[in-house]
């Protein structure tokens, strides 16, 4: 099949969630179908990397997107119907693009990753799968709550509500629908009642995290990681470090914490002021953190969707604490393949019991690790999409 998929960012390098994500998915793809690939970038150096996506792809298309802070973006989401996350990504210059490639060449399939970029899609008479990695509006929604200048929650709320129209419009607009997980799709198919809605799971690289070395001699290690431009793990961490870790501090005190992750914020480095905690802002290769950790600790409580730290823990058998929205879309079972709490009280005891107990720990890495194998593989994971390609291409 002649597919064209139009995504927020470039997948390449493989720095976020779902760069990742797009970039496994283009490598499956790309054995059976011609790909068009169009992306955002933020910087004109990030053009160097399209020759890593060109071995998977006809063609790729790169499209300069405006700062966040853009004041066209805030004019934009004050002025127009448009919520702010949408401002960001409408861009005449693309829709321009794709005007001219849909109607210069023949698609059999549209597929798009997250509903703010599908303003910029010009009317077409291919089927368009619109695939969702969050239920962004659940995301926005938390983050006001937090929110502390109370006079300009008002406004921020406003536009959290217009994300959930805009979300539900282009749901209703796409011929068919993905989510990351079980708990996104019934939310989705429960505002969206006349089409289908599948859940095509993230994944992991399981013969490049096999070869984690197990380096755990000396000092017990909690590990963190994440990137902090998503606000879900700048909450984690900071969550982490104010409740949790005190209290395993408290038992266990020659243990230290290790928080790794791209884009630590000012407030995320200065945690490393306290004793024994390390900030590392950026890993070259993220298996030298989990070579060394005890256990994996992501104390989640914003953010839907599955999370790669997870998946690759439990790929280089490493044991996971975690909370509900923290494993979310993973099919791991409580005290089986993982250990889930909610409050900082239980989510310490948890990772205190694996730190104290090896027994445990193996047997819990061990199940999780057969799990990812068997479920959580790209191989496997794309050939469920190809499926849904070929159901679409057939209507």
């Amino acid at each position: 099949m002649k597919i064209l998929m139009l995504t927020p960012y470039l997948p390449y390098p493989l720095y976020s969630g779902g760069q990742i994500r797009s970039y496994n998915l283009l490598k499956h793809l790309s054995v059976n179908h011609k790909i068009t690939l169009f992306s955002f970038i933020r910087e004109e150096k990030e053009r160097v990397y399209a020759k890593s996506l060109k071995k998977f792809c006809q063609k790729v298309v790169l499209i300069k997107r405006r700062r966040a802070w853009d004041l066209r973006n805030i004019f934009l989401s004050i002025l127009t119907p448009y919520p702010f996350l949408v401002a960001i990504y409408l861009s005449r210059s693309l829709r321009r693009r794709l005007t001219r490639e849909l109607s210069s060449a023949n698609y059999d399939l549209i597929h798009a990753e997250t509903f703010y970029v599908m303003p910029n899609l010009p009317a077409v008479s291919a089927p368009v799968l619109l695939v969702e990695q969050t239920i962004e509006h659940l995301v926005y929604q938390r983050f006001v709550e937090n929110f502390k200048f109370a006079p300009l929650k008002p406004l921020l709320y406003f536009d959290v509500f217009k994300i959930k129209l805009w979300e539900k419009y282009f749901w209703q607009k796409a011929s068919r629908l993905a989510a990351m997980s079980e708990a996104d799709k019934k939310i989705m198919a429960k505002t969206v009642k006349d089409k289908p809605v599948d859940v095509v799971a993230n994944g992991v690289d399981i013969d490049y995290f096999a070869k984690t070395p197990s380096i755990k001699g000396g000092r017990l290690t909690v590990l963190f990681v994440g990137n902090f431009k998503w606000l879900p793990n700048k909450d984690a961490a900071l969550f982490l470090t104010r409740k949790i870790w005190p209290k395993i501090k408290q038992k266990l005190p020659r243990t230290k914490l290790w928080i790794v992750g791209r884009n630590p914020t000012t407030q995320i480095l200065a945690l490393k002021d306290q004793k024994d905690v390390n900030v590392t802002g950026d890993l070259k290769d993220i298996r030298q953190a989990f070579s060394r950790a005890s256990v994996l600790l992501a104390p989640i409580r914003n953010g839907r969707g599955t999370k790669y730290k997870v998946l690759e823990a439990m790929a280089s058998s490493v044991p996971v604490v975690t909370t509900a929205l923290g494993i979310e879309g993973i099919a791991a079972k409580n005290n089986q393949a993982v250990l889930v709490a909610e409050t900082a009280s239980d989510l310490a005891q948890k990772t205190l019991k694996l730190l104290t107990r090896p027994k445990l720990a193996k047997k819990i890495s061990s199940n999780a690790k057969k799990l990812i194998l068997s479920r959580y593989n790209w191989k496997i994971i794309s050939q469920d999409l190809d499926k849904i390609y070929q159901e679409m291409g057939k209507n």
